[in-house]
């Protein structure tokens, strides 16, 4: 229904004016006139792409194809009468007379109006129900024999069960105009004034909105009752549909006037509780300190945090810096701060895991648990850091994956490939657009534990000293088991211990890494026929 009398608004419009004998809605003479109406033996064929075309109904049809132009044109200036029958596939360009349906109807060309776009746009108006028998010709457009079908059996105006049916169609299509927007209001004035159930029960299938083969079936229909009950049928889904989507439309209505009374609620909780000396944000402080009681923290990082705490709750949400404050404090609960997984140092359980996961390398893998042993021994890490050397692809990162796995430990990766800015390592002062942690410490807090097993892959591609500082320098920072029990972030500002971590690294080469920073690390090579053995 929700193209439901856009032709005949169109028709008003554009036609009332000119020289035409069309009619909107028929009279019961009309009608009798129109089912008594010979039908010939032969007609032109007229495929329609997306439209059915019912006996008494007028619609415009926008005529693109060679064939339709021609024959449109031709027959407008003889006798305008032509079959028009609906194309069983749309998609099919040049119909040939196989991909039509077999059922179609007698149309009246009215008029031929030329289109601003340069298109033509044909009225007709549907007369009756044929059946094609045979293929004539197919050029230049498909001639056919036809045989008229019968006109619906008039059905006796006391017939209280049909009446009923016919003034139940009225009911329902005047219903989905009054509750769709997209259909004119002057559609519910027009089937009120149809009086004719034949009519009626075409110039609705007509606008029913459903498929094309769902129409065609419709105009097969011979018995009109039959017909008025399938038609009953669509109209009482598409009210549905139309029903579903006003309670969905008023729900979201209501929903967002909910969300909009809220809004303005809190808007003026938040005045008064300004008003009152009360704090606006006390629900996201609250949640920090939530999360700030379950951590280990020192003395230090207490006192900072319930100093940069105190800033917050100073602050209006709506001051530049309250987001900088809040991203600071949040670090500073998300970091693992002396959360630790529990080692587990079987070496027997390393050889197993090692050999799972490599085949080969023997002498590297006995060095491993030579290293882990002295673990085991010291309990602590502060040992050189393991710097293992070779072409790519011997398993230099996999053995990381391996030993964290051994030690039932976390594992994390860093590239330090092309690595250039030392803020990368050490963060960026929070004073700064955009400031983050450097990516150290954004590791640790997405494995949320203090002692993973850290590969720093690509050791040797870090660049050296340049307008951005100097990477390398850094690392001798990081990876210096003196030094890394208290590495300094800018970001942080706040001592941070490193020493926990066990770093791995893995290069290519060995020439092209800082010499102080090679004295701080084990080198095990890796060669290709150790690789492979």
């Amino acid at each position: 229904m929700e193209n439901l009398l856009e032709t005949e608004k169109w028709m008003f419009s554009d036609l009332m004016d000119s020289e035409t004998e069309f009619i909107p809605l028929l009279s019961a003479e009309d009608e009798e006139a129109m089912n008594t109406e010979d039908v010939p033996e032969s007609l032109p064929i007229l495929p329609l792409r997306n439209t059915v075309l019912f006996p008494g109904v007028v619609i415009p049809i926008t005529v693109g194809r060679d064939k339709s132009i021609k024959l449109i044109r031709e027959f407008y200036k003889g006798s305008r009468t032509i079959g028009v029958v609906s194309q069983k596939d749309a998609i099919i360009e040049d119909p040939e007379f196989g991909d039509l349906h077999t059922v179609g109807t007698v149309a009246h060309i009215i008029k031929i109006l030329q289109m601003p776009d340069g298109s033509n746009t044909a009225i007709i108006q549907g007369k009756r129900r044929f059946i094609i028998r045979d293929l004539i010709q197919s050029e230049p457009y498909i001639v056919a024999t036809v045989r008229a079908l019968e006109a619906p059996v008039i059905i006796p105006s006391d017939n209280g069960e049909f009446n009923a049916l016919i003034s139940s169609l009225k009911d329902l299509a005047i219903q989905i105009i009054t509750k769709s927007p997209n259909i004119p209001s002057e559609a519910a004035f027009a089937i009120r004034n149809i009086e004719s159930p034949s009519f009626l029960v075409h110039f609705i299938s007509s606008n029913l909105n459903v498929e094309l083969l769902e129409k065609q079936k419709l105009l097969e229909v011979a018995d009109l009752s039959e017909c008025a009950h399938l038609v009953l049928t669509y109209l009482t889904k598409e009210l549905q549909v139309a029903d579903l989507k006003q309670q969905i439309q008023n729900k979201v209505k209501t929903d967002m006037d909910k969300q909009q009374r809220d809004f303005f609620l809190n808007q003026q909780l938040k005045t008064i509780q300004e008003e009152l000396g009360g704090n606006p944000n006390a629900q996201e402080v609250n949640a920090l300190r939530e999360q700030a009681k379950n951590k280990k923290w020192s003395k230090e990082v207490t006192e900072v945090f319930e100093k940069e705490m105190t800033k917050l709750q100073r602050m209006h949400p709506m001051a530049a810096e309250y987001s900088i404050q809040t991203n600071y404090l949040e670090t500073l609960v998300q970091l693992p701060w002396d959360e630790l997984s529990t080692d587990n140092l079987d070496l027997d359980h390393a050889q197993i895991v090692l050999d799972e996961d490599h085949y080969g390398l023997e002498k590297v893998k006995e060095r491993i648990i030579e290293y882990l042993a002295v673990i085991k021994l010291k309990r602590d890490l502060k040992s050189p850091i393991l710097c293992l050397v070779g072409p790519p692809g011997v398993g230099k990162t996999s053995l990381g994956k391996s030993i964290a796995r051994a030690l039932c430990r976390k594992y994390t990766r860093m590239s330090l490939g092309g690595l250039r800015d030392e803020s990368e390592l050490r963060g960026h002062r929070k004073t700064y657009i955009g400031a983050m942690p450097g990516r150290i410490l954004q590791n640790l807090k997405k494995v949320k534990t203090s002692n993973p097993v850290f590969v720093l892959d690509e050791i040797d591609k870090v660049m050296g000293m340049n307008i951005n500082g100097d990477p390398q320098a850094a690392l001798l920072e990081i990876l210096d088991p003196e030094q890394n029990i208290a590495f300094y972030d800018n970001y942080l500002e706040i001592e941070y211990n490193l020493s926990r971590i066990m770093f791995i690294a893995t290069a290519n080469t060995l020439a092209t890494i800082h010499p102080a920073l090679r004295d701080r690390m084990e080198i095990i090579d890796i060669p290709i026929r150790c690789a492979f053995t």
